[in-house]
């Protein structure tokens, strides 16, 4: 039989305190971005996540005091590029709220209005199937339309409020 483990656990009061527990919690980083009324309209997520195969569904999470997220759910498609590690400035860039966060990148456009960064990790085409409020965000569940992957693109991780690139412990036996 072992010890048993001793943690001090805290309630969960102050929202710093918390942030520091949540960011504790590595995540992959993606941008969803599009066209709206002409103009490229776009923001990063760390809360992305993988829902449902059938029907094929993942999830991000838009915080309510987000000035982007209401111009971007009203778009006919949503484009969400996970990113590489080489668009760590790219996050940083759609993650400003202030200049214009699509200078210097190189973004494509399907026919429906969706923005795609280039040199992604995976693509994604989505529509907005549904939003749930939680708390002091909304949880949008987002349909993929079509995809695509790019299997040679390392991805780039948040994990405790900055950027990080991924490591392989062992290496694939062959």
């Amino acid at each position: 039989m072992s010890a048993a483990l001793q943690i001090e656990l805290a309630e969960p009061v102050d929202t710093s305190d918390l942030r520091r527990v949540f960011g504790a919690f590595p995540s992959g980083v993606v941008s969803v971005c599009a066209l709206v009324e002409g103009e490229p309209v776009g923001m990063v997520f760390s809360s992305f996540t993988s829902v449902s195969l059938d029907p094929p569904l993942v999830s991000i999470c838009a915080a309510h005091s987000s000035e982007t997220w209401p111009a971007l759910r009203g778009a006919n498609r949503l484009g969400v590029s996970v990113l590489g590690v080489s668009h760590t400035d790219a996050a940083r860039k759609l993650s400003s709220r202030q200049g214009d966060r699509f200078a210097d990148l190189d973004i494509e456009s399907s026919e429906d209005g969706a923005l795609f960064l280039a040199g992604a990790a995976a693509w994604l085409d989505c529509t907005v199937e549904a939003e749930l409020h939680g708390g002091d965000h909304d949880v949008v569940l987002l349909r993929v339309e079509r995809m695509a992957t790019s299997s040679d693109t390392e991805p780039l991780v948040f994990h405790g409020s900055r950027f990080h690139r991924l490591d392989a412990l062992v290496s694939p036996s062959r």
